[in-house]
């Protein structure tokens, strides 16, 4: 970094992908300068985000790598199977589940995924601790917040970040990773394509009565995937899709009301569960960016892509982009390139595009797919479960998929340091 710039790298965005990123930067020797504009502290907090996220095995690794893997270990549950059923009742480990019916175990791809799991299930709030108290660690690292960027101005040597308060920094290079309504992104002149669903995602944490066997449940009822995932403790986190409105009038139904409809799309498999802490909902819609770069601008995260959860890959695909521009970043500056290049950055860009765009299409089609009652479709689908099902190497191929092992993977996917 030269004395012109306060940092190599502006990030817009403290959250998981922007301070994966961060911290990858900073493990190279990068400066970087985080912008959120909520309290550093308020991301911790139960309230603030009751997601829980499923977690590749390789993203896993990369945290290892980071040096954050052993503060989120001890709340990390191990996906040892998944349970894929399709039908139109209640009920999503029925004990006769009919040929529309998938199972994959973590067993049978242990030979490449070194023991590990299918993945991991975690509370979001963990992951955010962990991930603060790497930043708040790293000397490299310069945390602003509750701080907003206003604009970004783009000239031949540096870009340019006016803050909330009036202050202008300067790097070579400004990323974009603090969502869907991303400024970065305006300020770059980048469109995004898409549309909303029409459904929200109702989220709730539920302590269990039996205990789960690291066995996660993705139940297709004809409004939308419900999914039990199982957490540390013997709870699990409930994932079910419904209308918007309908979801809305859950988020504020009396606990009766409520437990009824749970339990009515839950079945008996593991007993009665019972809420933990508050409902939350969260519009669903696909958002993608036409570009992931531009001159001096890259975005990862959502503000790149926004997909559907119902293959659980949301949080992925940011951690993905966050190695694959860490990479990119530490081995231009190795060579001696202008990080901020747009040659440079349309590496990162090539990289992750067609992983990006493929996954965003895929959820679209499965989510379209599965969201129905329609009796062709049901008999489709239902067939080509039971396909997979019976065909071991399919089965292997869609769990190394999963557990973002396929491709050519960034260096921080493979635990291996930058």
């Amino acid at each position: 970094m030269t004395q012109a710039h306060d940092a190599d790298v502006i990030i817009a965005g403290a959250g998981m992908a922007g301070a994966t990123l961060g911290l990858a930067l900073a493990s190279a020797g990068l400066t970087a300068i985080l912008v959120d504009p909520a309290p550093f502290d308020a991301q911790l907090a139960p309230t603030f985000d009751g997601r829980s996220s499923a977690i590749a095995y390789a993203s896993f690794r990369q945290w290892r790598a980071l040096g954050v893997g052993g503060d989120l270990e001890p709340h990390a549950q191990r996906i040892e199977q998944i349970l894929v059923t399709d039908g139109t009742s209640p009920g999503a480990a029925a004990s006769r589940p009919g040929s529309a019916f998938l199972r994959f175990d973590s067993a049978e791809i242990g030979d490449v995924s070194d023991g590990e799991p299918l993945g991991y299930l975690i509370e979001n709030r963990r992951i955010r601790a962990a991930l603060a108290a790497g930043v708040l660690q790293s000397p490299n690292l310069t945390v602003l917040a509750p701080m907003k960027v206003t604009a970004v101005e783009v000239t031949p040597g540096a870009a340019k970040v006016t803050l909330s308060d009036g202050r202008v920094l300067s790097a070579p290079l400004v990323v974009g990773a603090e969502g869907k309504a991303s400024v970065v992104r305006r300020e770059a002149g980048i469109d995004t394509i898409g549309w909303g669903y029409g459904q929200s995602g109702v989220v709730a944490t539920v302590a269990l009565e039996r205990d789960h066997d690291g066995v996660a449940h993705e139940y297709f009822l004809p409004g939308g995937p419900f999914a039990i995932l199982p957490l540390t403790e013997q709870r699990a986190s409930l994932v079910w899709t419904e209308k918007t409105a309908q979801a809305e009038a859950l988020r504020h139904a009396r606990p009766e009301i409520l437990h009824a409809h749970m339990q009515r799309r839950f079945g008996e498999f593991l007993g009665a569960p019972t809420v933990q802490g508050p409902i939350f909902v969260y519009p669903l819609a696909l958002s993608l960016a036409e570009q992931m770069s531009a001159p001096r601008v890259a975005l990862l995260g959502d503000a790149a892509h926004g997909v559907h959860p119902i293959a659980g890959q949301g949080l992925n695909l940011g951690l993905k982009d966050a190695a694959a521009l860490a990479q990119v970043l530490v081995e231009a500056l190795r060579l001696g390139e202008d990080i901020g290049s747009e040659v440079v950055l349309e590496r990162y860009a090539a990289w992750r595009r067609f992983d990006n765009t493929m996954l965003a299409a895929a959820t679209d089609v499965f989510t379209r797919l599965f969201s129905n009652d329609i009796a062709p479709l049901r008999a489709v689908r239902g067939l080509g479960l039971a396909v997979v099902n019976r065909i071991a190497p399919a089965r292997k191929f869609f769990m190394r998929e999963a557990g973002g092992a396929v491709g050519d993977l960034p260096r921080l996917l493979r635990g291996e340091a930058l």
